[in-house]
């Protein structure tokens, strides 16, 4: 089989340029490579592998002869052009929240479940970036020894809600620092020197829809779908990582060391513990890296066979691109374009 022909619709966006970045730094195999984002992003220049490509209008005709169709880009989008990418014979790697709950489409982390990947039919969803932060910490403790209750509280980033939150980010933290009265439109609140406990939309309920994410995401990854879970999600003025405070539950008594084990064995995954040297995850530090970082592992003095971690990982690369390309990467492994193709 040749190498795929591969498009990226969101390409000028924080997630569609770390895509690209990701396909460049992996070597991901490709014949060829086409770009699309919205119509005021017709004509913008792209640098990639040494050349410039050009950005054009997503339009369902630019997917004829793609075998993969990364969309980077918000659910109605996807809602509207995914089904005409694969009515041209594309899988499509979605990043939004639009297909994730669909029962025939595949939620997948690598890691975790890739033989979900099987029962594609055209679409593959990529969770969302707080769920992909606590699974690929939760997920190799789950094989071991099987997860009971979990209550989760996030630390998102401003670029959880794209570029423009880190630009508004930055504009506001000058604005404080002069004494400047900061302006959000990004953001429910002033984001510099704050914390929001406001991540998207509140439900009837007063959970917020990403907690809600959290929750069902969480439970169709693991095929665990009773799992007690509750989360909490707040925004803090940090440009890049996402930090969460995992609270679980066990069906056994298991140690700190034997989570850290674990941990250590499960493939993107770094285990930082060592409390006696002030060693643990920072935000600052996963940023621009691959794997999820944990640590501050110890007992849950709150449940029976409780556990208590920190964990942290850079929201644009595991959370939303990086994921994304290792599910092409899986795809070509299981030689499923050929099939695709075929």
């Amino acid at each position: 089989m040749t190498d795929p022909r591969v498009a990226i619709v969101g390409a000028t966006g924080a997630v569609g340029g770390e895509e690209l970045r990701i396909l460049e730094e992996r070597c991901f195999p490709l014949e060829e490579l086409h770009l699309f984002a919205s119509a005021q992003s017709e004509g913008v220049q792209v640098s990639f592998r040494g050349r410039n490509l050009t950005v054009h209008e997503a339009k369902p005709d630019g997917f004829a002869g793609m075998d993969i169709v990364f969309f980077a880009a918000g659910g109605g989008t996807s809602k509207a052009l995914a089904p005409e990418a694969v009515k041209r014979g594309a899988i499509v790697v979605d990043k939004s929240a639009a297909w994730r709950m669909d029962p025939s489409v595949p939620l997948v982390i690598p890691e975790i479940n890739p033989d979900d990947l099987d029962a594609h039919q055209g679409i593959i969803s990529s969770p969302n970036c707080s769920t992909i932060v606590l699974l690929m910490a939760l997920a190799p403790l789950h094989h071991a020894n099987p997860i009971r209750r979990v209550i989760v509280d996030t630390y998102q980033s401003a670029s959880g809600a794209g570029g423009k939150g880190i630009v508004e980010l930055i504009q506001q933290t000058r604005d404080a620092l002069e004494a400047k009265e900061p302006q959000h439109t990004t953001f429910p609140h002033p984001l510099a020197f704050n914390v929001v406990p406001h991540v998207e939309d509140f439900a009837d309920d007063g959970y917020t829809t990403e907690e809600i994410k959290m929750l069902n995401e969480t439970r169709k990854i693991l095929h665990l779908p009773d799992l007690p879970l509750s989360a909490t999600c707040v925004r803090v003025p940090v440009p890049i990582s996402h930090s969460e405070a995992v609270h679980m539950e066990m069906t056994y008594p298991m140690t700190p060391q034997e989570a850290r084990e674990v941990l250590s064995k499960a493939p993107g995954v770094t285990v930082q513990d060592d409390v006696a040297h002030k060693h643990y995850p920072l935000a600052r530090d996963a940023a621009g890296k691959d794997d999820i970082f944990v640590g501050r592992i110890r007992p849950d003095m709150a449940m029976d066979n409780g556990l208590a971690l920190w964990t942290v990982g850079d929201n644009l690369r595991k959370g939303a691109a990086l994921n994304a390309v290792q599910i092409a990467e899986e795809l070509v492994r299981r030689k499923a374009l050929l099939q695709q193709r075929g």
